[in-house]
């Protein structure tokens, strides 16, 4: 019995998303300004262009760096704004003495 080409194709599908959620997983924990360290270094790397894998990985290890530089942006951002907006909607205290009526 032999699967058929598309149903191939999916688990081929499946185990590449599963190889990029893990690897995406992995760099979640990397540390933003260890990676700036390495910033230069990786871009002076790829801006010497040279037909070899260790050229290819530079350009991938800068893509990586600007895309958690670019996560925590876009992340920081959204954490300000959504406070902002909290911080809106809660109903100011009035200043001075309180409007109180005494009650038995």
């Amino acid at each position: 019995m032999t699967l058929r080409v598309s149903t191939v194709t999916i688990i081929a599908m499946n185990n590449i998303e599963n190889s990029l959620d893990k690897i995406a997983e992995n760099i979640l924990y990397l540390d933003e300004a260890s990676l700036a360290a390495l910033w230069d270094k990786y871009k002076t790397k790829m801006e010497q262009f040279s037909f070899t894998p260790e050229w290819e990985k530079s350009v991938i290890i800068f893509s990586i760096i600007n895309a958690v530089r670019v996560k925590n942006a876009i992340f920081n951002e959204q954490l300000l704004s959504n406070q902002a907006a909290k911080e809106a909607t809660l109903p100011k205290r009035p200043h001075g003495k309180p409007n109180l009526k005494l009650v038995k």
